[in-house]
Protein backbone atom coordinates (compact mmCIF):
# COMPACT_ATOMS: atom_id res chain seq x y z
CA UNK A 1 0.00 0.00 0.00
CA UNK A 2 2.68 2.33 0.90
CA UNK A 3 2.88 5.33 -1.62
CA UNK A 4 -0.11 4.08 -3.90
CA UNK A 5 -2.71 6.10 -4.81
CA UNK A 6 -6.47 4.36 -4.11
CA UNK A 7 -9.26 5.88 -5.84
CA UNK A 8 -12.69 5.00 -4.31
CA UNK A 9 -15.69 5.47 -5.77
CA UNK A 10 -18.83 6.39 -3.26
CA UNK A 11 -19.86 2.95 -2.25
CA UNK A 12 -16.70 2.19 -0.88
CA UNK A 13 -16.49 5.26 1.06
CA UNK A 14 -15.39 4.07 4.72
CA UNK A 15 -12.88 6.44 7.23
CA UNK A 16 -11.44 3.53 8.88
CA UNK A 17 -10.85 2.28 5.26
CA UNK A 18 -9.12 5.73 4.57
CA UNK A 19 -7.14 5.64 8.28
CA UNK A 20 -5.51 2.15 7.29
CA UNK A 21 -4.27 3.40 4.35
CA UNK A 22 -2.93 6.64 5.56
CA UNK A 23 -0.98 4.80 8.57
CA UNK A 24 0.03 2.50 6.11
CA UNK A 25 1.88 4.95 3.43
CA UNK A 26 -0.79 5.11 0.73
CA UNK A 27 -3.05 7.56 -0.59
CA UNK A 28 -6.59 8.24 -1.66
CA UNK A 29 -9.00 9.99 -3.27
CA UNK A 30 -12.94 9.55 -2.67
CA UNK A 31 -15.79 10.96 -3.55
CA UNK A 32 -17.03 12.60 0.19
CA UNK A 33 -20.42 11.19 0.49
CA UNK A 34 -23.96 13.24 1.03
CA UNK A 35 -24.48 11.82 4.34
CA UNK A 36 -20.82 12.27 5.67
CA UNK A 37 -20.53 15.88 7.43
CA UNK A 38 -17.27 16.48 8.96
CA UNK A 39 -15.86 19.22 10.87
CA UNK A 40 -13.82 21.78 9.44
CA UNK A 41 -10.67 22.25 11.99
CA UNK A 42 -8.73 24.37 9.58
CA UNK A 43 -8.69 26.48 5.97
CA UNK A 44 -5.89 25.28 3.68
CA UNK A 45 -6.34 28.78 1.31
CA UNK A 46 -6.75 32.29 2.25
CA UNK A 47 -9.56 34.27 0.57
CA UNK A 48 -9.71 37.98 0.18
CA UNK A 49 -12.12 40.03 1.08
CA UNK A 50 -15.38 39.13 3.49
CA UNK A 51 -15.16 35.45 3.06
CA UNK A 52 -17.33 33.27 5.14
CA UNK A 53 -15.55 31.72 7.92
CA UNK A 54 -15.41 28.00 7.78
CA UNK A 55 -13.52 26.37 10.47
CA UNK A 56 -15.61 25.03 13.32
CA UNK A 57 -18.22 24.36 10.82
CA UNK A 58 -19.55 21.28 9.25
CA UNK A 59 -19.32 20.96 5.63
CA UNK A 60 -22.64 20.25 4.03
CA UNK A 61 -23.69 22.66 6.67
CA UNK A 62 -21.90 25.48 4.61
CA UNK A 63 -21.41 24.54 1.22
CA UNK A 64 -24.62 26.03 -0.54
CA UNK A 65 -23.44 29.26 0.90
CA UNK A 66 -20.43 29.62 -0.64
CA UNK A 67 -19.65 30.78 -4.30
CA UNK A 68 -15.83 30.23 -4.38
CA UNK A 69 -14.43 28.32 -7.34
CA UNK A 70 -12.81 25.95 -4.70
CA UNK A 71 -13.21 24.88 -1.17
CA UNK A 72 -10.01 23.13 0.60
CA UNK A 73 -10.01 22.29 4.03
CA UNK A 74 -8.91 20.04 6.56
CA UNK A 75 -11.58 18.10 8.66
CA UNK A 76 -11.81 15.54 11.61
CA UNK A 77 -13.55 12.53 11.62
CA UNK A 78 -14.42 9.93 13.85
CA UNK A 79 -14.82 6.06 13.87
CA UNK A 80 -14.75 2.78 15.06
CA UNK A 81 -11.24 1.02 14.65
CA UNK A 82 -11.42 -3.05 14.31
CA UNK A 83 -12.48 -5.27 16.80
CA UNK A 84 -10.33 -5.72 19.34
CA UNK A 85 -10.58 -8.38 22.42
CA UNK A 86 -14.23 -8.09 21.65
CA UNK A 87 -14.18 -4.33 21.70
CA UNK A 88 -14.31 -1.68 19.18
CA UNK A 89 -12.61 1.71 19.95
CA UNK A 90 -13.31 5.19 18.64
CA UNK A 91 -10.80 7.27 17.09
CA UNK A 92 -10.23 10.28 14.92
CA UNK A 93 -8.66 11.34 12.32
CA UNK A 94 -7.88 14.23 10.30
CA UNK A 95 -7.79 13.89 6.41
CA UNK A 96 -8.39 16.92 3.56
CA UNK A 97 -11.68 17.78 1.87
CA UNK A 98 -11.71 20.05 -1.30
CA UNK A 99 -14.27 20.94 -3.56
CA UNK A 100 -14.79 22.12 -6.98
CA UNK A 101 -17.43 24.22 -8.63
CA UNK A 102 -19.67 23.08 -11.23
CA UNK A 103 -20.53 26.31 -13.03
CA UNK A 104 -23.59 24.01 -14.69
CA UNK A 105 -24.96 22.16 -11.71
CA UNK A 106 -24.05 25.35 -9.68
CA UNK A 107 -23.26 22.53 -7.14
CA UNK A 108 -19.35 21.46 -5.45
CA UNK A 109 -17.55 18.04 -6.50
CA UNK A 110 -16.14 17.37 -2.87
CA UNK A 111 -13.40 15.26 -2.62
CA UNK A 112 -11.96 13.40 0.38
CA UNK A 113 -8.24 12.96 0.44
CA UNK A 114 -4.93 12.39 2.19
CA UNK A 115 -2.98 13.93 -0.14
CA UNK A 116 -0.87 17.29 0.48
CA UNK A 117 -1.48 20.54 -1.00
CA UNK A 118 1.63 21.79 -2.11
CA UNK A 119 1.94 19.03 -5.10
CA UNK A 120 -1.90 19.15 -5.54
CA UNK A 121 -4.49 21.50 -5.68
CA UNK A 122 -8.24 20.84 -5.92
CA UNK A 123 -8.35 21.07 -9.65
CA UNK A 124 -5.75 18.43 -9.62
CA UNK A 125 -7.55 16.22 -7.45
CA UNK A 126 -10.94 16.61 -9.72
CA UNK A 127 -8.85 15.48 -12.53
CA UNK A 128 -7.43 12.61 -10.83
CA UNK A 129 -11.03 11.49 -9.80
CA UNK A 130 -11.99 11.32 -13.65
CA UNK A 131 -9.86 9.09 -14.25
CA UNK A 132 -11.28 6.38 -12.03
CA UNK A 133 -14.69 6.71 -14.56
CA UNK A 134 -12.06 6.17 -17.63
CA UNK A 135 -11.14 3.17 -16.21
CA UNK A 136 -14.68 2.03 -14.82
CA UNK A 137 -16.25 2.64 -18.44
CA UNK A 138 -12.59 0.76 -20.08
CA UNK A 139 -13.75 -2.05 -18.17
CA UNK A 140 -17.48 -1.76 -19.11
CA UNK A 141 -16.49 -1.79 -22.42
CA UNK A 142 -14.24 -5.20 -22.36
CA UNK A 143 -17.45 -6.64 -21.31
CA UNK A 144 -19.97 -5.42 -22.74
CA UNK A 145 -18.55 -5.34 -26.24
CA UNK A 146 -15.41 -8.08 -25.59
CA UNK A 147 -17.27 -10.65 -23.20
CA UNK A 148 -14.57 -10.59 -21.06
CA UNK A 149 -17.28 -11.52 -18.42
CA UNK A 150 -18.68 -14.35 -19.98
CA UNK A 151 -16.13 -16.84 -20.06
CA UNK A 152 -18.33 -20.37 -20.20
CA UNK A 153 -15.67 -22.76 -19.01
CA UNK A 154 -13.74 -23.54 -15.78
CA UNK A 155 -10.39 -24.51 -17.52
CA UNK A 156 -7.97 -21.96 -16.74
CA UNK A 157 -6.12 -22.14 -19.71
CA UNK A 158 -8.62 -21.27 -21.58
CA UNK A 159 -10.34 -18.71 -19.53
CA UNK A 160 -6.56 -16.98 -20.24
CA UNK A 161 -6.80 -17.99 -23.82
CA UNK A 162 -9.78 -15.78 -23.76
CA UNK A 163 -8.63 -12.47 -21.67
CA UNK A 164 -6.14 -12.21 -23.72
CA UNK A 165 -8.40 -12.51 -26.93
CA UNK A 166 -10.72 -9.44 -25.07
CA UNK A 167 -7.32 -7.04 -24.80
CA UNK A 168 -5.97 -7.41 -28.01
CA UNK A 169 -9.10 -6.72 -29.59
CA UNK A 170 -9.30 -3.86 -27.48
CA UNK A 171 -5.98 -2.37 -28.29
CA UNK A 172 -6.71 -3.06 -32.16
CA UNK A 173 -9.82 -1.40 -31.75
CA UNK A 174 -8.58 1.51 -29.99
CA UNK A 175 -5.30 1.30 -32.79
CA UNK A 176 -8.47 1.50 -35.38
CA UNK A 177 -9.70 4.27 -33.75
CA UNK A 178 -6.76 6.48 -33.59
CA UNK A 179 -6.42 5.84 -37.71
CA UNK A 180 -10.05 6.97 -38.04
CA UNK A 181 -9.90 10.13 -36.12
CA UNK A 182 -6.97 11.33 -37.90
CA UNK A 183 -8.21 10.83 -41.57
CA UNK A 184 -12.26 12.10 -39.93
CA UNK A 185 -12.85 15.84 -39.68
CA UNK A 186 -11.65 17.89 -36.65
CA UNK A 187 -15.10 18.64 -35.10
CA UNK A 188 -16.03 14.51 -35.72
CA UNK A 189 -16.40 13.19 -32.25
CA UNK A 190 -15.88 9.26 -31.54
CA UNK A 191 -17.13 8.06 -28.25
CA UNK A 192 -15.55 5.16 -27.20
CA UNK A 193 -18.05 2.74 -26.09
CA UNK A 194 -20.03 3.82 -29.42
CA UNK A 195 -16.93 3.36 -31.66
CA UNK A 196 -16.74 0.13 -29.97
CA UNK A 197 -19.74 -1.10 -31.04
CA UNK A 198 -19.45 -0.02 -34.58
CA UNK A 199 -15.88 -1.70 -34.55
CA UNK A 200 -17.32 -5.11 -33.20
CA UNK A 201 -20.31 -5.04 -35.77
CA UNK A 202 -17.85 -4.11 -38.79
CA UNK A 203 -15.48 -6.80 -37.39
CA UNK A 204 -15.84 -9.70 -40.28
CA UNK A 205 -15.63 -6.72 -42.66
CA UNK A 206 -11.92 -5.02 -41.15
CA UNK A 207 -10.84 -9.05 -40.95
CA UNK A 208 -11.66 -9.81 -45.20
CA UNK A 209 -9.92 -6.65 -45.24
CA UNK A 210 -6.91 -7.01 -43.76
CA UNK A 211 -6.42 -10.78 -45.12
CA UNK A 212 -6.75 -9.26 -48.66
CA UNK A 213 -3.82 -6.47 -47.90
CA UNK A 214 -1.74 -8.91 -46.42
CA UNK A 215 -2.32 -11.37 -49.28
CA UNK A 216 -4.37 -13.82 -47.48
CA UNK A 217 -7.37 -15.19 -49.65
CA UNK A 218 -9.95 -17.07 -47.67
CA UNK A 219 -11.31 -20.54 -49.57
CA UNK A 220 -14.01 -20.80 -51.75
CA UNK A 221 -16.64 -20.51 -49.59
CA UNK A 222 -18.68 -23.67 -51.59
CA UNK A 223 -15.40 -25.86 -50.53
CA UNK A 224 -15.41 -24.20 -46.96
CA UNK A 225 -19.38 -25.01 -45.95
CA UNK A 226 -18.59 -29.13 -47.66
CA UNK A 227 -15.42 -29.08 -45.55
CA UNK A 228 -17.25 -27.96 -41.99
CA UNK A 229 -20.82 -29.31 -42.33
CA UNK A 230 -19.94 -33.33 -43.59
CA UNK A 231 -20.69 -35.91 -41.87
CA UNK A 232 -17.23 -37.14 -39.79
CA UNK A 233 -17.76 -40.58 -38.50
CA UNK A 234 -19.29 -42.85 -40.81
CA UNK A 235 -19.94 -45.59 -38.82
CA UNK A 236 -22.27 -43.01 -36.93
CA UNK A 237 -26.11 -42.26 -37.88
CA UNK A 238 -27.51 -39.27 -37.73
CA UNK A 239 -31.02 -38.62 -36.56
CA UNK A 240 -33.07 -38.47 -39.93
CA UNK A 241 -31.24 -41.76 -41.20
CA UNK A 242 -32.22 -43.52 -38.12
CA UNK A 243 -36.12 -42.32 -37.84
CA UNK A 244 -35.87 -43.06 -42.43
CA UNK A 245 -34.77 -46.23 -41.51
CA UNK A 246 -37.64 -47.48 -38.41
CA UNK A 247 -40.46 -46.01 -40.35
CA UNK A 248 -39.79 -47.79 -43.96
CA UNK A 249 -42.22 -50.45 -44.82
CA UNK A 250 -41.40 -53.81 -43.74
CA UNK A 251 -41.40 -56.64 -46.81
CA UNK A 252 -43.66 -59.47 -45.62
CA UNK A 253 -41.41 -62.61 -45.78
Amino acid sequence: MAARLVLFDRAYFKYRRFALIDENDGFFVSRLKKNANPVITAELREWRGRAIPLEGKQIHDVVNDLSRQYIDVEVEVEFKRGQYEGTRSLDTKRFRVVGVRDEDADDYHLYMTNLPREEFLPSDLAMLYRCRWEVETLFRELKTQYELDEFDTSNSAVVEILLYASLLSLLVSRDLLDLVTEQADDEIVFPPERWAATFRSHAQLILHELGEYLGYSPPPLLERLIEDAQKIHQQRPILQETLATATQPRCES
